[in-house]
């Protein structure tokens, strides 16, 4: 079942008896998690209905023995395994006949990362329950799931302050909503977020300061870019972070560039890369910048500065060294 059936499927009223819940975008699980137990279990009568176990430390039989339990003065209960990813093959085994023939007054939930659905358990699974997997974001997905967010807690918001918002935070799906709950009450009485609103909370984020430090070196900008990085050091900012929003941001400049040398007009790469035209024409300056060598030449870089700042490697020497290579092209 897709992310997208479940919900519709619980919208309708429909609350598996057993469900398992995984993928690498733990925000998405998490909330899932939480529709499917609303709709599991009277908030009332939680305390009488509700058991939550975490699967690197519990065993099979105690889980089976609170699914088996019949609800208290309710029509189900819910047992929640977090982590249940990590049950041992042991579990995996005392839960199977369970699996097969699920209690009817139960909603067995089940959360995690990565499965191997060729198990039998699994396999079991998806005969008599729903498995769901929730993938992570592409970076051309954010702008639709902000706006969503956005609208889904009362505000619309322009598509290129959406877009500025998931250029900052990245596919940190956690990170954005909480974002939009502060840009929320942020815009007060406005109906609508605009660039502006984003850009003034964000002015004093590491977030930002990292938009900027790409920015610049897309600009071949050297006093502001070593002054964008000399400021994320002094906010305690990692050099792994940095080079995953620099290579985010080159990525796009390459894509562009590509684009450029096909002559393909401004406003169709725009469409084309699904960029805002608020942001397109910044864009397109930077990208003309840097042939596509000298792009080939800074991923080999990022790449390299990447391996050496986990390795040892002195990370603000490779970063002012990667900054000046650059912006400069001396390297």
């Amino acid at each position: 079942m897709t992310p997208q059936e479940f919900e519709i499927s619980l919208k309708k009223g429909v609350v598996p008896t057993v469900c398992f819940l995984y993928g690498e975008e733990p925000f998405l699980v998490e909330r899932a998690a939480r529709m499917l137990l609303e709709r599991a279990i009277d908030p009332s009568l939680k305390d009488f209905n509700f058991n939550v176990f975490f699967g690197n430390e519990s065993r099979g039989v105690d889980i089976i023995d609170s699914a088996q339990t019949l609800p208290m003065f309710a029509e189900r209960r819910a047992v929640l395994v977090k982590r249940a990813d990590q049950l041992k093959a042991e579990a995996l085994e005392i839960m199977l006949p369970y699996i097969q023939n699920p209690s009817p007054g139960t909603c067995l939930l089940m959360t995690g990362t990565k499965i191997d659905q060729r198990k039998k358990f699994f396999l079991e699974l998806k005969k008599h329950g729903v498995l769901v997997e929730f993938k992570r974001f592409y970076d051309n997905k954010l702008t639709g799931f902000i706006q969503s967010e956005a609208v889904a807690q009362g505000k619309q918001i322009e598509a290129a302050a959406a877009e500025l918002l998931s250029a900052l935070i990245g596919n940190n799906l956690q990170e954005l909503n909480s974002q939009i709950e502060k840009l929320v009450v942020f815009s007060g009485s406005k109906s609508r977020i605009s660039v502006d609103d984003v850009r003034t909370m964000a002015s004093s984020s590491k977030a930002f300061t990292a938009f900027e430090l790409a920015k610049f070196l897309g600009m071949r900008d050297v006093a502001n870019s070593i002054r964008s990085l000399d400021a994320l050091f002094l906010n305690g900012e990692d050099a792994p972070m940095m080079i995953g929003a620099l290579s985010r941001h080159f990525r796009q400049l390459w894509r562009v560039r590509e684009l450029l040398d096909k002559k393909m007009p401004q406003a169709d790469i725009g469409r084309e890369l699904t960029i805002n035209s608020f942001f397109l024409g910044e864009i397109i300056t930077q990208a003309r910048n840097f042939p596509r060598r000298e792009l080939k030449r800074i991923f080999d870089e990022l790449y390299r500065r990447d391996v050496s700042s986990k390795t040892g490697g002195q990370p603000y020497g490779l970063m002012h060294g990667l900054a000046m290579g650059i912006c400069t092209g001396g390297w």
